[in-house]
C-alpha cells in the first residue's frame, strides 16, 4: 500500500466539451495542479485529443474533468483503451458521466451515464464506505449542494458503492430511492473512479471536496488506504 505522502504518478487532466461547459472547469483544472503540486505529483491539463493520444502513456491516472458529449478521436479512444489495459488509473468528476454517449466501451469504464438532475441546491451525500481514500476522511453524512445526478441505470452491485444521495434532502429527489453518487471498480483492466460531485466553483475551494478529489487520484494511481 502507498504510504500517504506518496503521489500517484503523473496526472493528465482532459477537459474538453462538446455540449454543456461548466463554468467551474477552470477551478477545477487550477485546484488539481494545487493539489499535484502538495502532494507530490505532476500534472498536465489539456483539451486536445491529439495531446491526449499522446500523452496518455506517460500518465498513471487520466482525469475526466466535466467533459461533456463526444470529445474523443479514434486514436484517443483507442489510446484510453489501451492505458486502461496497461493498468492505468481513470478518474471521472461530475459531467464526466455525460460524455461519449455512443461508445460503449466508455459506459463500462465511466459505470453509468448522467440522464437528468434537478436544479443545483443543498442536498446530503451519505457516505456509504468509510474505507476508501476519497471518503475516509468525510462524515456519515455530508452537507454539499450540487445537482444530484441521476443515472441511466443502478451500478451497484456490479462496482464498489463509496457513497450516495438522500433524495429526501432536495427537491426533486425521491425519498428511499437509491441515488449512487460516488463508486470505483477495476473491470475495465486499470481502476476507475467516479464522483457525481463538482458543479459549483465554490466546491473546488472546499477542503473536504478537494480531499475526495485527491483520494480518488490516489486510489486509482494504486495506492489503497486512506
Amino acid at each position: 500500500m502507498a504510504p500517504e505522502s506518496r503521489g500517484p504518478g503523473p496526472v493528465l487532466v482532459y477537459s474538453r466539451t462538446a455540449d454543456y461547459r461548466h463554468e467551474s472547469i477552470p477551478h477545477g483544472v487550477a485546484a488539481l495542479r494545487e493539489l499535484g503540486a502538495g502532494h507530490g505529483f505532476r500534472v498536465t491539463a489539456t483539451e486536445d485529443p491529439d495531446e491526449l493520444t499522446a500523452e496518455l502513456p506517460h500518465h498513471a491516472v487520466v482525469v475526466f474533468l466535466s467533459t461533456s458529449g463526444d470529445v474523443l478521436t479514434d486514436a484517443a479512444r483507442t489510446a484510453l483503451r489501451a492505458h486502461q489495459g496497461a493498468g492505468g488509473g481513470f478518474v471521472g468528476i461530475h459531467a464526466a458521466s455525460c460524455t461519449e454517449y455512443g461508445w460503449p466501451w466508455y459506459g463500462r469504464l465511466i459505470g453509468a451515464r448522467f440522464t437528468e438532475h434537478p436544479d443545483l441546491q443543498p442536498g446530503v451525500v451519505v457516505v456509504e464506505d468509510r474505507e476508501h481514500p476519497a471518503t475516509a476522511h468525510l462524515p456519515p453524512r455530508w452537507e454539499f449542494t450540487d445537482e444530484w445526478y441521476a443515472f441511466d441505470r443502478n451500478p451497484r452491485g456490479r462496482v464498489r458503492m463509496l457513497a450516495s444521495a438522500d433524495g429526501s434532502t432536495f427537491r426533486g429527489g425521491t425519498p428511499g430511492a437509491d441515488r449512487p453518487l460516488v463508486w470505483c471498480h477495476e473491470d475495465t483492466g486499470g481502476r476507475s473512479f467516479q464522483t457525481a460531485l463538482g458543479h459549483t466553483v465554490e466546491c473546488w475551494d472546499d477542503p473536504l471536496f478537494r480531499a475526495h478529489v485527491l483520494g480518488g487520484i490516489r486510489w486509482a494511481g494504486g495506492a489503497d488506504g486512506p
